[in-house]
C-alpha cells in the first residue's frame, strides 16, 4: 500500500508537497481526490496528484483527512488543469481550486492554539490569579484550540489578551478545515421529500411522525420553510430523518428558473447545413472546431439545441457556455423546456452550496446538459461530446484574477483532448477566431440572414457635433432619437437605450481651478450616483459625499459633467413622464437573480423602455423591441487599448441586433461625435467582413494578435519606488532580444494607481507562443529568486485589456 502522496495546495508556489498517509487512508487515497493537509500553521484542502512508496528523504508531515471517497478530478480534468497552469503561468494548486465550486463542502476557520512554550507555561501555572484573563485562556487552550469568538464569550477583553499572548509566543493562529454538514443549510434553501420506498420505524418523535405523515398526504418535493408552517419543529425532524435515510433533503437550486415553452422551428437552409455538419463530426467521434457566424436573429440558439439533442442521442454529454449571468436564466428556461431534468445550471448568482449540488449532479451523470458561465468550462460532464461557446467574442470569458484563463480557449483545448466537437458562435467573432478560419484551424458555418426572412434593422447615425451647432445645447438625446422614442411609445412598442457607463455624472470638476475629484485609493475620478447621493469609485468602492465647494480652491463653481445610465433614465422620465422605464446595470442588479426579474418584466411589457449598459446588448430576444438607441457610441473608442475599435464594433452590432426580432421592423439610432470612424461606420452597415479586413490590416502592421503572441506583465506595490524598481529590474532581466521578440516598457500602467497600489507594466510580444512561455517562466523563476511577494507580479497571457 502506498505510504506517501504528492499534494497540490492552493498557494502561489509551483511545486507539489509530499506527505505521509496514515494507515486509515492508504487504501482510500487516490489521484484526483481532495485531502486536508497541514502547511505551516494552516490546514489546507489540496488535490492528490500521486500516491506512491518513494521515501522523500526527509521528514514529512502526515495528512489529516480525506475529503472525497471518489476523485473529483478525472484524468481529463487533471490534464486540463496542468495545461492551464503551463500556458497561463499559474500555480497548479490555484488552478485546481478555481476549477471546482465545492468549497462549501469544507468549513474553514481560524483558531488559537498553544505553542510549546505556552503549553509549558500553562502546565506550570506560573500566572498568579486563576481569574487572570491570560490564565483562563491558556487553561482553555490546553484542552484544545478554540476560535476567537468562543474565547470572547468566556473571557472579558479576550481580543486584547490574545494579541498579548501571541506577541509573547505562547499562542499561535491555526487554520482548520472540516467537512460541512449540507443538512444544516437554512430551511429556506432546502427541498424535502420522502425517500422512495422508505417506511417509518417504530421509534420516531412526535414531530418526526407528523412530518412523515404530512409528506405521505402531500407527495412530491416541498420547500422546507413551507412545510414548517404546517408542521411544528419540521426542520429539526427533517434533518434527523434525512440522516437515517427516511427523507431526502437537497439544496433548492432551480426554484426560480422556469422552463419556457419553446416551439421547435423548422430549420432554414443555412441552419440545416450547419446542423448537419456538426452531426457528421459527432458521428465520427473525433475533434472538430466550428465557428458559427450568424447575423443577430439568425437562429443560432435553435441550431445549438438541435446539436445538443444529436449529442444526447449518441449517449454523449453537452456543455454550453454563455458570457453573462443575465443570459443564463433565459437560455436555461429554453433548455429546461427542451431537455427537462437532464439540464444543470452553473453560475455565480447561485450560492456556493447550490453550485456544489449542481456540480455533483453533473459528476454523477444525472445531468447530461450543462448551461454555465465561464467557470462552467470545468464541469465534469460525463462522456463529453459537444461544447458550445455562445457569443464567443465576449470579454466576460476572460478571468481577471489568477488563473487568468480564457474560457473559450480552454473550451477548445478541452474539446481537443476529449475528442469532442466545439462550436463557437457569434454575430461578431473575435479577430482571433475569424483568423483561425483563414488558417484552417476552424471550419466556418454561416447564417447570413434572419429567420423567417425578417429584415435587418435600419441604422441611422446622428452626428452630435452637428446637433450641437444646430441646437446650441449639450443634450443627452438628439432630436431624432427623441422623435423616434415618442413614435414607439405611441405605437405601444418597446425601446432599448444603451449607454455603456454607470452613474449619473462621470466626474466632478471645478470651473475655477480645473481640478477633478479623484479617489483617494486609485488614480481615477469619482462618479456621481444621484439616487444614493454619493461619489463612488467603480474600482475600489470608495465613497464620499458630493462636494458643495472645490476641495482645492474652495470655489463654489463645481460642475457635474458627463452622463451615465442613471442620467439617461432621469432625463427620460422628464421627457416622457408617462412612460414605464427600467434601468439594468450593476447598480440595479446587485441583488440575487435581479437580472431575470427586470428582463422578465420587460419581456412581459411591464416596461416600455429599458436603459442599461453592455449587459442589455446581447442575447436578449424581445419581439416588441422596435427601436434601439445608442446614446454615445464613442465610449471606449478613446481607450489606450489596441482592441478598442473591435470592442466598439462588437457592442454596437450586438445591441443593434436587439431591434426588429419579431414581426415588426426595427430601427437603430446611433449618436456619436466620430461618425467617420470605421468601427462605427461598419457597425451601422452591419458589415463584419469589411471591419475584419480593416482591423486585421492594423493588427498586422502593429504586430498585435492574432499576428503575435502577447503577454502583459504588471508590477504592483504600495510603495511607488519599490514598484518602479521591480519594473526596471524586469526590463534589465530581459535585456536585448532577437527580432522575433519585442518588449514595450516598463511604463506606468494606464491606471497608475489602483486600490492603494502603484502599477507599472510591460508588454511582451513574441512570434512563437513557445518562446513567449519560456520567457515568462524564466521571469517567474527570477522573481522567486529575488524574493518578491507573490502578489507583486502579475502575468496575463493573451490579455483582453491593457488597462
Amino acid at each position: 500500500m502506498p505510504a506517501y502522496c504528492d499534494v497540490s495546495l492552493p498557494v502561489p508556489l509551483d511545486q507539489p508537497f509530499t506527505y505521509s498517509l496514515p494507515e486509515t487512508l492508504q487504501q482510500r487515497a487516490r489521484r484526483g481526490c481532495r485531502i486536508v493537509a497541514p502547511l505551516g500553521g494552516r490546514k489546507l484542502v489540496g488535490v492528490i496528484l500521486r500516491v506512491h512508496d518513494d521515501p522523500p528523504g526527509r521528514e514529512v508531515r502526515e495528512t489529516l483527512r480525506l475529503v472525497d471517497e471518489e476523485p473529483v478530478f478525472d484524468e481529463d480534468l487533471l490534464w486540463l488543469a496542468e495545461w492551464i497552469a503551463r500556458y497561463y503561468c499559474a500555480p497548479l494548486g490555484e488552478v485546481l481550486r478555481a476549477m471546482t465550486p465545492l468549497s462549501s463542502e469544507v468549513r474553514t476557520a481560524k483558531v488559537y492554539a498553544l505553542t510549546d512554550t505556552g503549553r509549558a507555561v500553562a502546565r506550570q501555572l506560573l500566572l498568579a490569579q486563576d481569574n487572570d484573563p491570560a490564565a483562563v485562556i491558556l487553561k482553555l487552550l490546553e484542552k484544545r484550540p478554540f476560535s476567537s469568538s468562543y474565547l470572547a464569550k468566556k473571557v472579558p477583553a479576550a481580543q486584547k489578551t490574545l494579541q498579548s499572548l501571541k506577541r509573547k509566543g505562547w499562542i499561535e493562529i491555526e487554520e482548520t478545515a472540516a467537512g460541512r454538514d449540507p443538512l444544516r443549510a437554512p430551511s429556506t434553501k432546502l427541498i424535502v421529500e420522502r425517500t422512495a420506498g422508505a417506511q417509518p420505524v417504530a421509534k420516531l418523535s412526535k414531530p418526526e411522525r407528523e412530518l412523515f405523515a404530512y409528506l405521505e398526504l402531500h407527495p412530491g418535493a416541498h420547500l422546507l420553510a413551507d412545510v414548517e408552517k404546517a408542521v411544528k419543529k419540521a426542520a429539526r425532524a427533517a434533518r434527523s430523518l434525512a440522516r437515517r435515510g427516511l427523507l431526502t433533503l437537497r439544496p433548492d437550486t432551480l426554484v426560480e428558473i422556469r422552463a419556457q415553452p419553446v416551439q421547435e422551428h423548422v430549420l432554414n437552409e443555412h441552419q440545416q447545413r450547419a446542423f448537419e455538419a456538426v452531426c457528421q463530426s459527432l458521428e465520427s467521434g473525433g475533434y472538430q472546431a466550428y465557428l458559427l457566424q450568424g447575423v443577430t436573429g439568425s437562429g443560432k440558439t435553435e441550431v445549438y439545441m438541435r446539436c445538443i439533442g444529436a449529442a444526447l442521442s449518441q449517449g454523449r454529454g453537452a456543455l454550453m457556455l454563455v458570457p453573462e449571468i443575465a443570459l443564463t436564466p433565459a437560455v436555461s428556461g429554453q433548455f429546461l423546456s427542451r431537455f427537462g431534468d437532464q439540464v444543470a445550471i452553473l453560475h455565480s448568482a447561485f450560492s456556493s452550496a447550490e453550485r456544489a449540488e449542481q456540480w455533483r449532479q453533473i459528476q454523477d451523470g444525472k445531468a447530461r446538459v450543462v448551461v454555465a458561465t465561464r467557470s462552467g468550462v470545468f464541469a465534469p460532464v460525463q462522456n463529453l461530446g459537444l461544447i458550445i461557446v455562445d457569443e464567443e467574442h465576449d470579454g466576460s470569458y476572460k478571468q481577471e484574477e489568477t488563473p487568468r484563463y480564457h474560457g473559450r480557449d480552454v473550451a477548445v483545448m478541452r474539446a481537443r483532448h476529449s475528442r469532442a466537437v466545439v462550436l463557437l458562435g457569434s454575430a461578431t467573432p473575435s479577430l482571433e477566431s475569424r483568423y483561425n478560419v483563414q488558417r484552417g484551424k476552424y471550419t466556418l458555418l454561416e447564417l447570413p440572414e434572419r429567420i423567417a426572412g425578417r429584415p435587418m434593422p435600419e441604422v441611422e447615425i446622428v452626428d452630435m457635433r452637428q446637433e450641437f451647432l444646430e441646437t446650441r445645447t449639450l443634450a443627452v438625446f438628439s432630436r431624432r432619437l427623441v422623435d423616434a422614442i415618442q413614435l414607439r411609445l405611441e405605437a405601444n412598442e418597446q425601446v432599448i437605450l444603451l449607454l455603456n457607463r454607470r452613474g449619473f455624472a462621470s466626474f466632478v470638476a471645478c470651473r475655477s481651478c480645473g481640478s477633478r475629484l479623484e479617489c483617494v485609493n486609485c488614480a481615477v475620478t469619482l462618479t456621481y450616483h444621484h439616487r444614493e447621493r454619493r461619489m463612488l469609485c467603480h474600482y475600489c468602492g470608495y465613497t464620499e459625499r458630493p462636494p458643495a465647494h472645490c476641495p482645492k480652491c474652495e470655489s463654489e463653481y463645481v460642475q457635474f459633467l458627463g452622463a451615465g445610465s442613471e442620467r439617461v433614465e432621469n432625463d427620460l422620465h422628464l421627457l416622457f413622464p408617462r412612460a414605464r422605464i427600467v434601468r439594468m446595470d450593476r447598480d440595479t442588479v446587485s441583488g440575487k437573480r435581479s437580472y431575470e426579474r427586470i428582463l422578465q418584466g420587460f419581456r412581459a411589457h411591464e416596461y416600455d423602455v429599458l436603459v442599461g449598459t453592455q449587459m442589455i446588448a446581447k442575447g436578449h430576444d424581445i419581439p416588441k423591441v422596435t427601436l434601439v438607441g445608442v446614446v454615445s457610441a464613442d465610449i471606449g473608442l478613446g481607450m489606450p487599448d489596441f482592441r478598442a475599435a473591435e470592442r466598439t464594433f462588437q457592442l454596437l452590432t450586438q445591441v443593434a441586433g436587439r431591434a426588429g426580432r419579431g414581426h415588426l421592423p426595427g430601427q437603430v439610432v446611433i449618436q456619436t461625435m466620430n461618425p467617420d470612424h470605421y468601427a462605427i461606420r461598419f457597425a451601422a452597415a452591419q458589415n463584419y467582413m469589411q471591419f475584419f479586413e480593416k482591423e486585421l490590416q492594423f493588427r498586422r502592421m502593429m504586430r498585435y494578435p492574432p499576428f503575435t503572441a502577447l503577454a502583459k506583465i504588471l508590477v504592483r506595490s504600495k510603495s511607488q519606488a519599490e514598484a518602479m524598481e521591480m519594473a526596471t529590474e524586469i526590463g534589465k532581466f530581459f535585456g536585448p532580444q532577437p527580432k522575433e521578440v519585442k518588449l514595450l516598457g516598463p511604463a506606468e500602467a494606464p491606471i497608475p494607481k489602483l486600490k492603494q497600489e502603484f502599477r507599472y507594466q510591460l508588454l511582451l510580444k513574441a512570434a512563437s507562443r513557445t518562446r513567449l512561455n519560456e520567457l515568462l517562466q524564466s521571469l517567474r523563476a527570477f522573481a522567486l529568486a529575488k524574493g518578491w511577494p507573490s502578489t507583486s507580479l502579475i502575468l496575463d497571457v493573451d490579455p483582453l485589456t491593457l488597462l
